[in-house]
């Protein structure tokens, strides 16, 4: 097995990679076996996180909150971080605190330079070869998605794009935007799965139905990101982790033939 794997075996090495957890003895196993909807956040999940994309987003939210409130820089980024963890975005402690118009801030914050992300031509193979519908879910813009899953080169494999608007601005990882997902684009929980690089983004996909991956990341700026660093066992929410997405895909489809791991 490839190391994108969740098999206990492949539990990390002397390189100093994180490991791969497994799941709790006696908790429930959720396989891909009815699996029908495929469900990717965008961020640090569809492309590697070493391409440290998000940190220019995450620069410029600072430099648009120090403009847009007249602050220094430093307090602007108290603020970001601050509402990030109270609200679950800093678009939405923004919104709630400010009254901010979010259509400037997500046009501001998503100018990046996108030539760290490469064509992904295995990945590419990986989700085309997925059964059934294919979503990106993402707390960013429809553009920012767009532009980054074209580059990556798989943008015309998904069906659709629900983004923060398309969810009145509620963010992931609130109920209400699950399931403003799931009747926007008529989800039916219990034959999808849900890939996320945030742990807690994952509770509530977990609670619905879904399939749940862990799409480690090595950008780290939420204390629950830094909790994952004491687990020994995935805790009950997670159903699976991966170092690597596009390896994850292929041992899943590898597998007997088919997308269903937990028959082995």
């Amino acid at each position: 097995m490839a190391h994108g794997t969740d098999t206990p075996e492949q539990s990390g090495g002397p390189d100093g990679r994180p490991k791969i957890l497994a799941p709790r003895a006696g908790a429930e196993r959720r396989s891909f076996a009815n699996t029908d909807v495929w469900i990717f956040d965008l961020d640090n999940t569809l492309y590697p996180a070493e391409c440290n994309l998000f940190a220019q987003v995450d620069h410029r939210m600072g430099e648009f909150i120090a403009h847009y409130l007249g602050v220094p820089y430093v307090h602007a980024r108290h603020l970001q971080k601050a509402y990030y963890r109270q609200f679950g975005t800093t678009l939405a402690g923004l919104m709630a605190v400010h009254k901010l118009d979010p259509g400037e801030f997500l046009a501001y914050v998503h100018d990046i330079d996108l030539s760290v992300v490469s064509e992904a031509p295995e990945l590419r193979a990986e989700i085309a070869s997925l059964p059934g519908r294919r979503l990106i879910f993402t707390n960013g813009s429809r553009r920012h998605a767009e532009r980054v899953a074209e580059k990556l080169g798989v943008l015309d494999l998904f069906e659709d794009i629900c983004d923060i608007e398309a969810c009145n601005y509620v963010p992931k990882p609130e109920a209400d935007a699950f399931q403003r997902m799931i009747s926007r684009h008529g989800v039916a929980p219990g034959s999808a799965a849900m890939f996320e690089d945030m742990p807690m983004n994952l509770e509530v996909p977990h609670a619905l139905g879904m399939t749940t991956v862990l799409v480690h990341s090595s950008y780290i700026d939420h204390p629950l990101q830094q909790k994952m660093k004491t687990w020994t066992e995935l805790p009950d929410h997670i159903h699976h982790m991966t170092l690597d997405l596009g390896q994850f895909l292929a041992d899943r489809r590898t597998s007997l033939g088919g997308c269903d791991a937990e028959r082995e």
